[in-house]
């Protein structure tokens, strides 16, 4: 398991480090490229990915899968339109 952290430690050093070469190599050379560019908006949006995000399941909070489609069932029956406009 510590071999495992310290492999996860390591790649995000050296993302990181890869990513501040990239982002002081586009403010400070004139001569840089897309390659640069690429791996500083990549790792931009990496960053603003939800990593905090749980399944819907353990979130305190959540609504279960298919709320709204046993509700609107429901609405549905209670008018007496059954199945309308479903071919049915």
């Amino acid at each position: 398991m510590t071999s495992a952290r310290t492999a996860r430690r390591a790649a995000a050093l050296g993302l990181g480090a890869l990513w501040w070469w990239a982002v002081l190599r586009l403010a400070l050379e004139p001569d840089a490229g897309v390659l640069e560019g690429a791996v500083a908006v990549g790792g931009w949006g990496l960053s603003v990915l939800p990593v905090h995000c749980v399944p819907r399941c353990r979130a305190a909070g959540a609504l279960q899968a298919g709320r709204w489609r046993h509700a609107l069932r429901a609405s549905a029956g209670e008018r007496g339109l059954g199945g309308a406009g479903r071919g049915e």
